[in-house]
């Protein structure tokens, strides 16, 4: 092997590298400048995180336009062309999914400066979520579709699975058909603004905020920190609850059964001094007022306001606790008692025989 041989390859390998080294370190001083310059708008700070996609592209594009003439892989070339090809349209792949991801960012980003209102940020990032999803699944798929047409083979199958295409149509839309449902819930999940991300729901009887949303499941995180993953066609199927629908502001009740006695006027104005010393009250409104009565209690509502549900759990437990300790300290009379003296009732008559 001669010296020749030898420096070719390492000529051709080192100087691509070098190149694509080069190129990646100035492209990244160039973004880092104009982020410098425009600290307003966060897209050239986020453009490079494109930084590694791009030198793999550069990389592979150098080596495979330059391979030929190293002679490295004698008789071997055509492995070397496909591993080349192979690997620079997966790096293509990734930098478009890296920018498809950027620019959501930039644009979510944009948009949330000039809006304030929670509801329409939650349904902005949700259908910007679902689209970015939509986009990166494509750009996959036509990734490893460009990859496998590189084969030969599959060029040859390809064109025999074109003659039956109607009939495969047919089969995987029977086989796909609970999927598609999905991916096309999810669209309508996203675009209908059904339920966002952040949103307060009801699932299966437990309450809990919206943490993901992808095209074809929902997870649900609860107030316990427990998550409920239900497929997307649940909520363009069966009734749910939103609180979050209109606004995140909700209204709580706090149910009391206590004793006739009760002075229920007392009663009021000692909730109304809980709500206005409390963090988690809103200031719209409360309220208590006598909604049933039984033989032995009085049903007590208490009415509160709060800025979101989680808000409302607490203000709902501080108001109960806190009714309930004030009538033990003050008015212990008027919590529920039983009754376990004899009763008082008409004096029983003895119906004897008469002497005969």
């Amino acid at each position: 092997m001669s010296t020749q041989d030898v420096l070719r390859p390492l000529l051709v390998t080192g100087g691509s590298v070098v190149v694509t080294l080069v190129l990646g370190a100035a492209v990244d001083l160039l973004l880092r400048r104009a982020d410098a310059r425009h600290p307003e708008t966060p897209l050239w700070g986020l453009l490079r995180r494109c930084r590694v996609p791009l030198q793999w592209v550069v990389l592979t594009a150098l080596l495979l336009g330059t391979y030929g003439q190293s002679r490295l892989a004698r008789g071997h070339e055509r492995v070397v062309e496909q591993g080349l090809t192979l690997a620079m349209l997966a790096s293509v792949g990734w930098l478009v999914i890296r920018i498809v991801n950027v620019v959501v960012e930039v644009t979510f980003t944009r948009y949330s400066a000039r809006s304030r209102e929670a509801a329409r940020l939650r349904r902005v990032r949700t259908q910007l979520t679902l689209v970015q999803r939509v986009v990166d699944f494509s750009v996959v798929v036509v990734t490893v579709a460009a990859m496998l047409l590189t084969f030969p083979q599959m060029r040859a199958v390809g064109t025999s699975m074109l003659a039956s295409a109607g009939i495969i149509g047919i089969i995987a839309g029977i086989a796909a058909q609970s999927t598609l449902g999905n991916l096309f819930a999810g669209l309508q999940i996203a675009f209908g603004d059904l339920v966002r991300l952040g949103d307060t729901v009801v699932v299966e009887g437990e309450w809990g905020t919206v943490e993901e949303i992808t095209l074809t499941f929902l997870t649900v995180r609860t107030w316990d920190e427990r998550r409920y993953t239900v497929p997307v066609s649940y909520f363009t199927s069966r009734p749910f609850e939103n609180w979050s629908r209109g606004g995140p502001e909700i209204t709580g009740t706090v149910f009391l059964q206590l004793d006739h006695t009760t002075p229920v006027p007392a009663l009021r104005a000692h909730l109304g001094e809980i709500v206005e010393a409390s963090a988690h009250w809103d200031h719209r409104n409360w309220n208590l007022v006598v909604t049933d009565t039984t033989p032995t209690t009085i049903e007590v509502r208490a009415l509160v306001t709060a800025r979101d549900a989680d808000a409302v759990w607490s203000l709902r437990c501080e108001v109960r606790e806190a009714l309930i300790a004030w009538l033990v300290e003050h008015h212990p009379y008027a919590l529920p008692r039983v009754t376990t003296g004899p009763g008082s009732g008409p004096a029983r008559i003895d119906h004897g025989h008469a002497d005969g």
